[in-house]
């Protein structure tokens, strides 16, 4: 089950919506086929490994990170698959909570003499999907907000300079978070401050779908986002109605997606489910303050991402990460999980997930 974790990862940043899957087929005490879910629409882990097959898998076991599925979608069901070339075993690590699949695929199996094990490296083969079990359950993209600070909690300067607060280690740990999740989201403030191009840099990198929250549509023409929407995705979400500077983005290349507006902005819990529909599973904000402190009052966030770097920039003016007009009481705070530390070189990455996500919004 560890090798075909190990072979689920391969697939990350190419097969959203769909979770990361791996399997190995075992016969006779020896590995016979090994398998993951390569990209979107392509075959599912199971088939992958039944197809790379030395020998007849007839009577082997197959592991497999994931509930095998029983329905037909971009490819056929699994466990036909399974049936049809007799492996009389399946072992699998994590439940899928798709209602599509749930328990009807132990009982197919089941129902055709296949002995099912479940739960074998649960905790591990859960830890691997966050997204997905979110997304399939919610059908809204899955949140991450990132952002890098001082140890005396600045994201800029007093003259707004923020390049670069964290190392080289960290900042290929972004990119390859971009690659990871399926959209990268800022404010229309970080446009204008920064021009940033919001693309992957790591060999072999997937770009992600690039999102404005832009209410009033100030984003100039000219900035990257905009210039580059023709080869890399770019959505800006809107409560504007003119017409003729809509026309002009859409021109560019860029989606225009109408947000109604909520406290002055863009409504971003509407954001979310129109996201959603899209097939966009997941999101990492990088935006400045005034777009984290929004995300979180509209309880979008499941993650925090903190990369803390050992310098320290003082300033009355300097801003920290999260804005807004913040809370009165300490009680009222945003509760996170006790992080996850990550040492990257000089830097601290703190991971921790927001507990109170699904209060009242």
């Amino acid at each position: 089950m560890r090798l075909a974790l190990d072979l689920a990862e391969l697939g990350c940043g190419w097969v959203n919506p769909n979770p990361m899957v791996g399997a190995i087929i075992v016969k006779e005490n020896r590995i016979i086929g090994t398998g993951y879910h390569h990209r979107y629409g392509e075959n599912h882990a199971e088939r992958d490994a039944i197809a790379n097959c030395s020998e007849s898998p007839e009577g082997a076991t197959i592991y497999v990170t994931l509930t095998p599925c029983c329905h037909q979608g971009k490819t056929p069901a699994c466990t036909d698959a399974i049936i049809k070339n007799g492996i009389s075993r399946v072992v699998i690590g994590s439940a899928d909570p798709n209602i599509l699949v749930g328990d009807k695929s132990l009982s197919i199996l089941r129902q055709h003499d296949i002995i099912v094990e479940t739960g074998v490296l649960k905790s591990e083969c859960d830890a691997l999907n966050p997204v997905f079990f979110h997304y399939i359950q919610t059908k809204k993209p899955y949140v991450i907000m990132k952002y890098a600070m001082t140890l005396d909690g600045k994201i800029a300067t007093v003259t707004g300079a923020s390049k670069w607060i964290t190392g080289k280690l960290s900042r290929t740990r972004v990119h390859q978070d971009r690659h990871r999740y399926a959209a990268i989201m800022v404010g229309v403030g970080t446009v204008l401050s920064d021009d940033p191009s919001l693309t992957c840099r790591i060999p072999n990198g997937h770009n992600p779908i690039r999102i404005i929250c832009d209410t009033t549509l100030k984003t100039p023409l000219t900035a990257q986002v905009v210039q580059t929407a023709k080869t890399v995705p770019t959505i800006i979400a809107t409560s504007s109605d003119d017409a003729a500077r809509i026309a002009a983005f859409e021109q560019a290349g860029c989606d225009i997606l109408i947000v109604p507006k909520y406290q002055h902005h863009v409504d971003l819990q509407v954001l979310m489910t129109l996201l959603g529909e899209r097939n966009i599973d997941s999101l990492l904000i990088e935006g400045g303050q005034t777009l984290n402190w929004s995300a979180l009052e509209s309880r979008i966030v499941h993650r925090i991402q903190t990369y803390i770097a050992p310098k320290l920039f003082g300033g009355e003016t300097a801003k920290s990460p999260i804005g807004g007009r913040g809370i009165r009481e300490p009680s009222d705070a945003y509760q996170i999980s006790p992080p996850k530390i990550t040492v990257l070189g000089d830097d601290i990455l703190l991971e921790s997930e927001v507990l109170d996500v699904h209060r009242h919004y």
